[in-house]
């Protein structure tokens, strides 16, 4: 495995809570924030495929025919802007 430097800056508290959780661990703040960036990574790049998967060969346009079948009310309290 190949490896290659960031300089990579965080917020104070951020890093602090990181280095006690790595250290919680038993693992470097380096070993905990590599694994932490590799979960996000595999996360993203799941969800895309499963999306990817789901939609199939759906277009933004086919869409529309459901929503213009959807009631024309006015969003409730807590979802207006």
């Amino acid at each position: 495995m190949s490896k290659s430097t960031y300089p990579l800056k965080l917020p104070a508290s951020v890093k602090k809570a990181a280095a006690e959780l790595a250290a919680s661990d038993g693992v470097s703040l380096n070993q905990f924030i590599a694994a932490a960036v590799a979960e996000k990574v595999g996360c993203l790049r799941t969800a895309k495929e499963i999306l990817r998967e789901r939609a199939g060969t759906a277009k933004p346009k086919d869409m529309l025919k459901y929503l213009r079948r959807a009631p024309k009310v006015a969003p409730v309290t807590e979802d207006q802007l």
